[in-house]
């Protein structure tokens, strides 16, 4: 008896809120116009940073930089033929030859060969300058100037414009002067076969 009141009372209450407009929602709040203070989340992520590269400073003229630390065309077309070095055959556009082994060759158009005291040369020269502390033999034209040092030795036809021959310096052959001589043709000439050994002489 008493359970049949109890569900028409809960059928009651339930037809009541249904026409009430079922369960009611709690009421929004109401937008703060105050700003928040907590601070923005930041995006977490890799952190991205422009940097310049390094660039080597472009030179305006980099012709010119290179012509400065080019060493000199002397230098470029200097040869040299060290201790027990043997070369044979024909040398050309050299500047100047440094003989310290042993060369049996032609050298044409040269400027300047340098026999060393350890070196030996046989053959042709035709040079500017000659400048001998070791051994020639052959025929050697130095155009302006011939030094034979204390040791060096010649032997062969020899032709220069200008001599110096230090003590203990050896010529033995022809030798001829390529200057012109001012009282006759055969001045300047000196006889085949003479040998010197004798102090600084300059002719």
């Amino acid at each position: 008896m008493f359970k049949k009141n109890d569900d028409k009372e809960s059928r009651d209450r339930l037809q009541s809120e249904e026409s009430s407009g079922g369960i009611s929602a709690p009421p929004l709040k109401p937008f703060s116009k105050k700003g928040s203070h907590q601070p923005a989340k930041q995006i977490s992520g890799a952190s991205f940073s422009h940097e310049i590269p390094n660039r080597p400073v472009d030179s305006p003229n980099p012709a010119r930089r290179m012509e400065r630390s080019r060493p000199g065309d002397m230098e470029s077309k200097k040869l040299i033929v060290g201790r027990e070095i043997c070369l044979k055959g024909e040398i050309t556009s050299c500047d100047k030859l440094v003989v310290e082994g042993r060369v049996e060759a032609a050298l044409t158009n040269a400027r300047i060969i340098e026999v060393a005291p350890s070196g030996f040369f046989k053959g042709n020269a035709q040079v500017k300058e000659a400048d001998i502390s070791g051994r020639f033999e052959g025929e050697l034209t130095a155009d302006d100037k011939l030094t034979v040092r204390n040791g060096g030795k010649i032997s062969g036809i020899i032709r220069y414009g200008k001599i110096i021959i230090e003590a203990g310096g050896e010529i033995d052959g022809e030798m001829e002067t390529l200057e012109k001589p001012a009282h006759g043709e055969d001045e300047g000439k000196a006889a085949s076969g003479i040998r010197f050994k004798s102090p600084n002489i300059n002719i």
